[in-house]
């Protein structure tokens, strides 16, 4: 059974990290551990290269808390100009596997609270009166009418991170490794 460090306890998170790995690996195949970290960037990261780091150093901070981890995943939310994303970083002893989610626009009343300096989960409870909405389906989930969530969004590209632990080519070295 793998041993999976989530760099988080946001249970939306988590449970988008349960879903891939089961995906991927088998129902039942891995253990969860969330682990609260640091992620070294702004609680509101307002850059792709900033939400990038974020997650690449929640996994090393988690990689410090639990060391005996099978492996290391990280989801960093962040906004660029008007869109809002997040990046998937899995890592285990060998490899890293990376993957940014989908993005969507975010209309001007929430950017004026971002510029204004709060987070997006933060701006979109006080405007839609649901406390933790980002421990719920996300500024996601409001703007889609719970056809998507935070959960499924990043479940998708969780899985695309995931690519380099299960699929041969990633292994190839040059293309003689497929013979």
């Amino acid at each position: 059974m793998h041993h999976v460090v989530a760099a988080t306890t946001n249970p939306a998170k988590i449970k988008a990290i349960s879903q891939a790995f089961s995906d991927v690996f088998g129902e039942g195949s891995c253990h969860i551990e969330g682990v609260e970290v640091d992620s070294g960037v702004a609680p509101q990261p307002v850059s792709n290269t900033e939400t990038r780091t974020g997650a690449r150093q929640r996994v090393m901070n988690a990689r410090k808390v639990r060391p005996e981890a099978s492996f290391w995943v990280a989801i960093e939310a962040g906004i660029e100009d008007d869109c809002a994303f997040a990046w998937m970083v899995i890592e285990n002893q060998r490899q890293r596997g990376e993957s940014r989610s989908a993005s969507f626009t975010l209309p001007a009343v929430v950017m004026k609270g971002i510029h204004q300096g709060r987070e997006l989960g933060d701006e979109m409870a006080r405007l839609t009166g649901v406390e933790n909405i980002k421990q719920k389906g996300g500024a996601i989930g409001a703007f889609t009418n719970g056809l998507l969530s935070r959960t499924s969004v990043y479940h998708q590209a969780l899985i695309l991170a995931l690519c380099p632990f299960h699929n041969e080519i990633y292994q190839m070295k040059t293309e003689s490794d497929l013979i």
